[in-house]
């Protein structure tokens, strides 16, 4: 008797191995798998402008890093002794101006490098509603800046209050350009990249329960429309949202806010994720690189005694054979 619903997967062509370069953007679910690829040593990038739920705010960035378009003071504003940017997350923020505008650029020579050499390129969207910043005089914020021209979509509120935006749901079509607007321009300089599109199975209850459901409806439809009509198939999606809404329907996969999915809901995801697009050939060093990742995490009852140490020279000797193998590997 089967108990749940299941998804068919079957893998596609041009995996993830070892030798691949992974670009993770998007909603906090990107950085859910992201954790899985940090753990088991694949070379990848996470959000270097932290996590952007719109698709609107992750095409500004694309399009800025392809075109190295440095941030300049125009850029950025000081609001409440800090400052932020429209087009970033507020992790980035800082007390320096200086030392910002440093930061934001590395992070986009950062974001320019890995669209231009990664192999493959996972986004994953988490909301069709947006933010526009329409403005206040009693916001505290610098006026002479380009930062703050209003209707802009932003990608962080910044904590402003929340009558200097309006907010507004982007149609499938407004959604759909800006897929296509992204897949032309990486593809213009990274052709043989694959482009992986999932939509966040974190549902955005804040927006309202009917308000969420359409925001994902948007976004589905959006990217099949926009990997339909593409020519060449270096584009594809995969189904995270259907697996956690269709599969693992049960709270028991969801973490304590019940919005979230839950580590063994993400273990679940990542297997599935891992049947369709990571090589079966990784499955060996993944747990080598897990047992070695098991022994880091062990806290001996007594750090000097002989059992321990010989085990500590086991476990270098495993590290020091492994990284022959795969040099750009580092616990």
């Amino acid at each position: 008797m089967k108990l749940q619903t299941e998804i068919p997967l079957t893998p596609e062509e041009n995996q993830i191995d070892y030798s691949s370069k992974i670009l993770l953007l998007g909603s906090c679910f990107s950085e859910n798998i992201g954790a899985k690829f940090d753990y088991f040593k694949f070379q990848n990038i996470q959000n270097p402008f932290g996590i952007i739920f719109n698709v609107v705010s992750l095409e500004k960035l694309v399009m800025r890093a392809i075109e190295n378009n440095l941030f300049s003071e125009e850029d950025i504003f000081h609001h409440n002794g800090i400052w932020k940017c429209f087009e970033t997350h507020s992790e980035l923020n800082s007390l320096s101006k200086d030392e910002y505008l440093k930061s934001l650029n590395a992070a986009l020579q950062n974001l320019r490098s890995a669209v231009l050499n990664s192999t493959h390129i996972i986004i994953t969207l988490g909301t069709s509603w947006v933010y526009k910043y329409v403005g206040d005089s009693s916001s505290n914020i610098n006026p002479d800046s380009d930062a703050v021209a209003t209707h802009q979509i932003v990608a962080n509120c910044h904590k402003l209050p929340q009558k200097n935006f309006k907010k507004e749901l982007l149609s499938v079509e407004e959604t759909t350009g800006s897929i296509q607007n992204i897949l032309n321009k990486i593809s213009e300089v990274n052709p043989k990249a694959i482009a992986l599109f999932t939509v966040s199975p974190v549902r955005h209850i804040k927006d309202g329960f009917v308000e969420n459901t359409i925001s994902k409806a948007h976004l589905i439809s959006a990217i099949h429309q926009s990997l339909s009509s593409r020519m060449e198939s270096r584009s594809f999606y995969f189904p995270s949202f259907e697996i956690m809404m269709d599969e693992l329907r049960d709270y028991r996969f969801y973490a304590e806010d019940m919005l979230h999915p839950n580590k063994t809901a993400i273990e679940i995801i990542w297997q599935k994720f891992s049947k369709v697009w990571i090589s079966s050939e990784t499955q060996s060093l993944q747990k080598e690189i897990a047992a070695i990742q098991s022994g880091l995490l062990h806290k001996p009852f007594n750090a000097e005694s002989e059992e321990h140490l010989q085990f500590l020279e086991k476990l270098n000797n495993k590290v020091a054979t492994l990284q022959k193998r795969l040099p750009h590997i580092q616990f």
